[in-house]
């Protein structure tokens, strides 16, 4: 699933492309996603003038005043910019033609994805509604995440992967920055201290910038808007490395199954 640095990586791609152009065309191919694209969103912004592209969490948000286009990626979703006249391949199922010639595109073959629109005069999309603080934000810090840990026996990869408590760290970046903060993955949350939760959040924060910075973690179906392939998972210290050596200690990395999903850790190194 494209995670945090994939859709901040993609945002990054297609915002100097989109930001000041009209939306001319709207072709919407297949509504049917998870959450279906509404019938009036091709009279609502056609024709509109975006201001620019922001993210909140895993959503995409392209402002088309008076509202807000919300996109997200799904499970497999991506999307590019394409020359005009490129035919759309299977599971292209909506085009944003722009007054530039460029079309923004949206590929999702398991059609898991979202292409919505709302006025945030009226109120927050209830999708963004119950999100938690931005990872790079400047509201989560240590004593955030000390004070929502306290009387918790959820995991802290469990809390930290929670998007109401803070948006964005997905499983690869969450055995990761676990690893850096010298906390297992196991650990109960309301068992961290305050100077653990300020490591932890330094962690994710160090993460998560160095996988934006090399375009993402390579993932089955993600790719840049250009078609590049990230490399993020070459830097990867302890995920997918069951049995490799430690890089800090060479003690054997540990896998072990969370609520389904899969964790490592170094046994010497995190406590």
């Amino acid at each position: 699933m494209p995670e945090l640095p994939e859709v901040e990586t993609t945002r990054r791609g297609i915002e100097p492309h989109l930001t000041g152009r009209r939306i001319q065309q709207v072709c919407v191919r297949e509504p049917r996603l998870r959450w279906p694209i509404p019938d009036d969103l091709p009279q609502r912004i056609q024709g509109g003038e975006i201001t620019g592209v922001d993210r909140r969490g895993k959503y995409l948000l392209i402002q088309c005043p008076p509202g807000t286009i919300l996109i997200h990626l799904g499970m497999s979703g991506s999307l590019r910019l394409v020359p005009p006249g490129t035919p759309p391949r299977p599971h292209d199922h909506a085009d944003l033609t722009l007054n530039s010639g460029l079309t923004l595109r949206l590929h999702d073959p398991r059609r898991f994805g979202a292409l919505l629109w709302f006025n945030p005069e009226t109120g927050n999309h209830p999708l963004l509604a119950h999100l938690g603080p931005e990872p790079l934000g400047e509201s989560f810090d240590g004593n955030y995440l000390f004070r929502v840990s306290r009387g918790r026996r959820v995991s802290i990869k469990a809390l930290i992967m929670n998007s109401q408590i803070v948006v964005g760290v997905g499983n690869i970046y969450a055995s990761e920055s676990l690893f850096l903060a010298g906390i297992r993955p196991r650990r109960a949350a309301g068992r961290l201290t305050r100077a653990e939760a300020a490591r932890l959040v330094t962690a994710i924060r160090q993460v998560l910038e160095a996988s934006i910075a090399q375009g993402g973690t390579t993932l089955r179906d993600f790719v840049h808007e250009d078609g590049a392939h990230g490399y993020f998972s070459q830097s990867l210290r302890v995920y997918g490395r069951p049995q490799a050596p430690c890089p800090v200690c060479h003690a054997p990395i540990k896998h072990i199954t969370q609520s389904g999903r899969s964790s490592y850790y170094c046994p010497t190194c995190q406590k």
